[in-house]
């Protein structure tokens, strides 16, 4: 029994240093974000360093002694430091946004990766009629998803595409009509990408749908950014709306850039959108962690709320925004 209890003992001690070296390692990496984009790719990935800087405290403090515990719990307290620096300000930015309370006359947004592989479209597009939105923008609006787009077709009387009228992944669809619209590759932009400037009462504004490749390898999808920052140049600000599947967490540099670079306010803070559901051939997810599908809006836009619809048969979550314009 004392054997089986030593065995035990040097268990737990041994993954509690795994876990603090490797969190550290990788946490402390990720800040050389700020000028690498290699680096910055892990950064995505800081809740799991975070969740490593806890494991390790807690089994260095609980099962390891004297040196060998202030080793173990100094390795997690500095990937929990190193994970602060990163999540801390996204984290207290969702702490402290103020909602208001709804009106008749809200404009009601919907961001939805529906997934190319959705083994339940129709359960999807039930959903999204139900929802009775202003605005859906659709990404991965192909293969087993094609039902689900072909019934918001013939509920939304304007939509586009990020090929134009073709068939393209990225969709706009509005109840509001389109005085202009156009997909990004016809107009030379190499962005799976559309827009629409929409009437309305209290003057016309423009929805944009947009996404983006993974984070790895790195490159591209700094480029993407860069790319969407000239292309939207030309909207009003104040009055725009961006929506899309960014494949981008809020504490990356990447996303942080990119904040600053659109001149929009980001509504979605910390909101968790992937994975969900059968996100893989082989594995389920319990439940989202990554926040990778965002929704910034102009200042002339209040934001009413900002919630995650239900499991729909995509490995992502939609997205439900509600904003006002006085």
């Amino acid at each position: 029994m004392d054997l089986l209890l030593r065995l035990l003992s040097l268990f737990f001690r041994g993954t509690g240093l795994m876990l603090g070296v490797v969190g550290a390692g990788f946490a402390l990496a990720c800040l050389g974000g700020v000028s690498s984009d290699r680096l910055d790719a892990f950064s995505h990935f800081a809740p799991l360093w975070a969740a490593m800087g806890l494991g390790a405290i807690l089994m260095g403090w609980i099962f390891a002694r004297q040196g060998e515990r202030w080793t173990i719990v100094g390795l997690g307290g500095a990937t929990l430091f190193a994970c602060a620096i990163l999540m801390g300000p996204e984290l207290l930015a969702a702490a402290g946004t103020k909602r208001l309370p709804a009106r008749p006359d809200d404009l009601k947004v919907i961001q939805f990766n529906i997934w190319h592989e959705n083994e339940t479209p129709e359960r999807a597009l039930r959903w999204l009629l139900d929802q009775n939105a202003d605005v859906v923008v659709i990404v991965e609006g192909g293969g087993m998803s094609g039902p689900a787009v072909k019934g918001l077709k013939a509920y939304y009387p304007f939509h586009v595409t990020c090929d134009g009228k073709k068939r393209c992944g990225t969709m706009i669809f509005s109840r509001k009509r389109m005085i202009a619209r156009n997909g990004f590759y016809p107009e030379g932009h190499d962005l799976a990408g559309a827009w629409a400037t929409l009437a309305d009462p209290k003057g016309e504004f423009t929805v944009v749908g947009i996404h983006y490749v993974w984070p790895m390898p790195a490159g591209p999808q700094q480029q993407q950014s860069k790319r969407l920052t000239d292309a939207v140049a030309r909207f009003e600000k104040s009055d725009m709306i961006l929506t899309g599947d960014f494949n981008s967490t809020p504490w990356s540099f990447t996303l942080k850039r990119q904040d600053k670079a659109l001149g929009l306010e980001r509504r979605t803070r910390a909101l968790p959108s992937w994975p969900s559901g059968r996100f893989s051939r082989l594995a389920n997810a319990p439940a989202p962690f990554l926040p990778i599908d965002h929704v910034y809006a102009g200042g002339a836009w209040k934001t009413v709320s900002v919630v995650r619809g239900p499991a729909l048969g995509s490995d992502h979550r939609p997205i439900v925004v509600k904003l006002r314009r006085d």
